[in-house]
């Protein structure tokens, strides 16, 4: 079957139609953005092409008709778990049930990042941040929540056929937001308010937004420094995250835990946008961001309304205190009174024990599984999962 690279206006349209065709019996399937899976591809807009480099391809029929499409990627900042082990990344996979199809995008995948000294490579993943395209999805086919990839079960035989092994699992949780907490929360919270003055908690202020990114950038670089696979958090970066969030941010979802007016904790939440953009299509012309525009007026004066957890993170010297409890407490009013009912909590790694343990404190439940897997080229050598945080 004819192999292509994408090149072209067309190839491109063809990469990114795929999809439409594949899931048009799937009433779950939501469609991502079309820009948003071209910017992952395009140098002006990824600064992950700086220190890497990425290429696609579209498999087709005898017939011409385009059956599959992959992608794979090196990214020379990302921090390898195992230096003996370069690790390159394939991802945006799409594909008919079939194997054969399956094992040649596959192998283009392979044979690339192999001729680029690449030993292993993880998928399906994205050519950037862990927060979205990431992990093939297993278990509870639901709606994607914004950013996440839905897939058909019959992908997961497919990638485990060719010899992927699971390299971790990734979990969205689910809880009601009007759900109580564990009472020791609430004592920690009342311990906080009657002993701590020097700690506050409050919600960010959509107006100072450089406040905010300080704000992300304090939290983030401290409590994810030391997490395999990833990459550092610049201000700068921390400034272009804050700018992509404004425009859909609710404020009242957004809060940071201070010491001294030091940042030292945050819980970053948005409105479920794929209960919007399910609305509007995968096309964002003009016409579209009006009607999204409407769709989100809409969408924020309705209920029941889902929002999603995007990072949650704590300053490692403030952690095992009860900052993040007293945090939540507070948030959970503000969540209440702004009409939110249902959350899901997105991309909990299995090798993070500690968040796993917040999550079930805070009364939630596994709700849908992702997997990230490896495949090494070497089939000779012992296979390791990712590494737990302690």
């Amino acid at each position: 079957m004819p192999l292509a690279v994408v090149a072209d206006t067309r190839q491109i349209r063809q990469f990114l139609d795929l999809p439409a065709r594949l899931y048009h019996d799937h009433p779950n399937w939501i469609s991502p953005l079309d820009h948003e899976i071209e910017s992952v591809f395009d140098p002006q807009q990824n600064p992950n092409f700086q220190h890497g480099e990425a290429i696609r391809w579209i498999l087709t029929n005898p017939q011409g008709e385009v059956i599959g499409r992959v992608a794979a990627f090196i990214n020379n900042s990302t921090p390898q778990a195992d230096p003996t082990l370069p690790t390159g990344g394939m991802g945006f996979f799409e594909c008919i049930d079939d194997q054969d199809a399956a094992n040649q995008l596959f192998e283009a995948c392979r044979a690339w990042l192999a001729e680029r000294g690449m030993a292993a490579m993880d998928g399906p993943i994205n050519f950037g941040e862990r927060d979205r395209f990431w992990g093939l999805l297993v278990a509870g086919f639901t709606e994607p929540n914004y950013g996440m990839f839905y897939h058909p079960s019959y992908y997961q035989p497919l990638f485990e056929n060719y010899g992927f092994q699971t390299y971790f699992k990734q979990y969205t949780c689910n809880r009601q937001v009007a759900q109580a907490m564990h009472e020791s929360y609430h004592r920690t919270a009342e311990r906080y308010a009657r002993e701590e003055p020097e700690y506050s908690f409050r919600p960010v202020d959509k107006r100072n937004g450089e406040a905010m990114a300080r704000d992300f950038h304090q939290v983030y670089s401290q409590a994810w420094a030391n997490h395999s696979g990833i990459s550092d958090m610049t201000l700068d970066k921390a400034r272009g995250l804050v700018k992509q969030m404004l425009p859909v941010l609710d404020e009242r979802l957004v809060w940071f835990a201070y010491h001294h007016d030091q940042a030292v904790a945050f819980t970053i939440n948005l409105p479920d946008l794929n209960q919007v953009f399910k609305r509007v299509g995968a096309k964002f012309n003009w016409w579209a961001k009006l009607r999204f525009l409407w769709e989100l007026r809409q969408y924020q004066r309705r209920q029941p309304k889902k929002m999603f957890g995007v990072i949650f993170g704590v300053v490692p010297a403030y952690q095992r205190k009860g900052v993040e409890a007293a945090m939540m407490i507070q948030a959970q009013q503000s969540f209440i009174d702004a009409g939110y009912t249902e959350m899901e909590m997105n991309w909990i790694g299995d090798f993070n024990p500690r968040m796993l343990a917040v999550t079930r404190a805070l009364g939630a439940r596994i709700y849908k599984t992702h997997v990230t897997y490896r495949k090494l080229f070497d089939e000779t050598r012992p296979f390791e999962r990712c590494p737990i945080i302690k």
